[in-house]
């Protein structure tokens, strides 16, 4: 299954992020703590260039905590500050304030010694869809100023927010790239809800969820599922073996695969397989310098 999603409004959102980019002083790169490197944007590298960057790394609390860390220090061992979050609870937002200010110290000093007084930091934010942008920006500013859901591409439209007396935000709607180079990626993005899924195939993607934990989490695989491994070769077992054990109905002795492919993957949104970090660091890292 090869999955594209590209609407029309984020080839225009990409036109606009280039032509605002002047306008600020830092880029916050909102990402998904559950894959933190799938859900970044490579096109984005392309339109900021240089400017500062602080990479967040949002849903912490739904990713594996020990992998969150080695991704921050991956990002910090590669010139860009990182810090992880819980946009939801408010959970280190602080932290997204204070390296902002570290980021720019430079920047601001050199503002002073010109004797010029130093203003709110302008910061635009940016992410694909759905990695809670527009939560980070109610949490951040205390107020439901930008809109929010669980669907992929709610906010369409620029705004201009303020945070207190530190920040001003620039909201931008979240940027899919038009192709995924790795297929993988599109699935990984999809199982996390980054991409709509009336645009994908939930059986294949149940597939790819079930095996991916197999590798990863056998020991949830069990615990959820009663199941010790997945045969490749006759997968339809698993999802029989699942569709008992969840007491789901069969129709003229038929099990509903479609049903059954819709409970695991929202068996892992829904946190019912714990903290799950779909991109691990070393062996994405090898993929890369292999490329």
């Amino acid at each position: 299954m090869t999955i594209q999603w590209f609407p029309g409004h984020m080839a225009k959102a990409r036109r606009e992020v280039t032509e605002k980019l002047k306008l600020v002083d830092i880029i916050f790169e909102l990402v998904d703590a559950r894959l933190p490197l799938s859900s970044r944007n490579p096109m984005i590298d392309q339109v900021i260039q240089q400017k500062p960057r602080l990479i967040i790394l949002n849903k912490m609390d739904m990713a594996d905590e020990v992998e969150t860390k080695k991704w921050i220090r991956y990002f910090e061992s590669e010139g860009t500050r990182a810090v992880a979050i819980n946009s939801l609870e408010g959970k280190g937002l602080q932290l997204v304030t204070n390296a902002s200010k570290e980021i720019l110290t430079e920047k601001w000093d050199r503002m002073i010694s010109k004797g010029i007084k130093p203003r709110a930091i302008r910061a635009m934010i940016v992410g694909i869809p759905n990695v809670g942008k527009s939560t980070l920006i109610n949490r951040l500013s205390k107020k439901s100023l930008a809109k929010t859901g669980n669907m992929p591409g709610v906010t369409k439209a620029q705004q201009w927010i303020k945070v207190g007396k530190e920040i001003e935000l620039l909201d931008t709607p979240g940027i899919l790239w038009p192709k995924f180079e790795d297929p993988e990626t599109g699935l990984k993005l999809a199982v996390t809800g980054a991409i709509k899924d009336s645009v994908i195939q939930m059986q294949e993607l149940a597939i790819y969820a079930l095996k991916f934990l197999e590798e990863r989490y056998p020991e949830r695989l069990k615990e959820r599922y009663g199941l010790d491994s997945i045969d490749d070769e006759d997968i339809v077992q698993a999802f029989n073996h699942i569709a008992q054990r969840r007491h789901i109905a069969t129709v003229n002795g038929e099990v509903n695969y479609e049903m059954v492919a819709e409970i695991i993957v929202r068996d892992i949104r829904n946190q019912h397989l714990g903290r799950v970090t779909f991109d691990y660091k070393d062996e994405m890292i090898l993929d890369e310098e292999a490329n």
